[in-house]
C-alpha cells in the first residue's frame, strides 16, 4: 500500500470537521480540507445569476434614444451628409457667413471684366491706334483678353468656394467649425459643448452694426486655443442659441460628485 505524505490533526473522532478548518497537513505545510474551496470563477459558474451581474457589469449601457431625438437626427443626417453625428446627436443651427465678405473679390472681378471687354469691343480702334499690322488686334488683343477673362472668373470663384465653405454647426452635444484655406486645403475642428467655458461675439464698425454681421469667439476649459468665426450672420442671435445648448447639455449630464 501506497504511503501517503500528510498528517492527521489531532481531534475528538465523533466532532465533525467544519468544511473551512483544515483536516490535515501535508509534507509540505499546506493545509488539506474535507471539501475543496471553490474559486470565484467556480462559484460563478455553479451561481449563473451572480454570474450574469459580473458580466452585465462591465457592459456600457446603451443610452436610451427618443423617437423625437432620432427624427431629429435623421433629417440632420439627410441636410448634412458630411457632418459625422454620433446616434443621439442632431444640428440645431447652421451658422453661414455673410454675403458681405463676398462684396470686394465680386466688385474687383466684375470691374477687371468689364474693362477687359471694353478693350476688345475697341481692338481695332486700338490696333490701328498704335499702328498695329491689318487683323492683328485679334492675336494681339482679342485672345490675350479672353485669357485674362477666364483667369478674373477662375479666381473670383475660387474666393467665393473658399469663402462659402467655412462653416459653423451647432448640435445638441458639440460645435463643428469646418475651415477651408485653400482650394484643396480645408480641416474640422469639434469642439464638446461641456468644453466650452466662454461663448462671446463682436461686431465692430459701422458696417458690421448696419450689415448685422461679426465674429463669434468660444474660449475652451483648460486650453489657451481660442475658436473664432468670422463674418457670421447674426452673431447675437447665435451666441444667445449656443449659450442656450451648452446650459441644456450640461443639465443633461450626470453629475459627478454624486458618482
Amino acid at each position: 500500500m501506497a504511503n501517503r505524505n500528510w498528517y492527521n490533526l489531532t481531534m475528538d473522532p465523533n466532532e465533525k470537521p467544519s468544511p473551512d478548518e483544515p483536516v490535515a497537513y501535508d509534507t509540505k505545510g499546506q493545509p488539506l480540507y474535507l471539501h475543496p474551496q471553490q474559486s470565484a470563477e467556480s462559484a460563478n459558474a455553479n451561481n449563473p445569476i451572480d454570474a450574469f451581474k459580473v458580466a452585465d457589469s462591465t457592459e456600457p449601457e446603451k443610452p436610451i434614444i427618443s423617437q423625437e431625438t432620432k427624427l431629429k437626427h435623421d433629417r440632420s443626417s439627410q441636410m448634412y451628409s458630411d457632418l459625422n453625428l454620433s446616434d443621439n446627436e442632431y444640428v440645431i443651427n447652421a451658422v453661414n457667413r455673410h454675403p458681405i465678405g463676398l462684396f470686394m473679390p465680386f466688385l474687383i472681378g466684375i470691374f477687371l471684366v468689364f474693362v477687359s471687354s471694353i478693350v476688345m469691343a475697341n481692338s481695332d480702334s486700338i490696333a490701328g491706334s498704335i499702328k498695329l499690322f491689318e487683323n492683328s488686334s485679334l492675336f494681339m488683343i482679342k485672345i490675350p483678353a479672353i485669357v485674362f477673362i477666364a483667369i478674373v472668373v477662375f479666381v473670383t470663384y475660387v474666393a467665393y468656394y473658399i469663402y462659402s465653405n467655412n462653416k459653423f454647426f451647432l448640435t445638441n452635444e458639440s460645435v463643428i467649425q469646418k475651415i477651408q484655406t485653400g482650394l484643396f486645403s480645408k480641416n474640422e475642428q469639434t469642439v464638446s459643448l461641456i468644453d466650452i467655458e466662454d461663448a462671446s461675439y463682436t461686431q465692430n464698425g459701422i458696417m458690421q452694426q448696419f450689415f448685422n454681421y461679426g465674429s463669434i469667439r468660444l474660449s475652451i476649459q483648460g486650453e489657451e486655443t481660442t475658436y473664432r468665426f468670422s463674418y457670421a450672420a447674426n452673431p447675437k442671435q447665435c451666441i444667445a442659441t449656443i449659450t442656450n445648448a451648452i446650459k441644456a447639455f450640461k443639465n443633461d449630464q450626470p453629475d459627478k460628485d454624486n458618482d
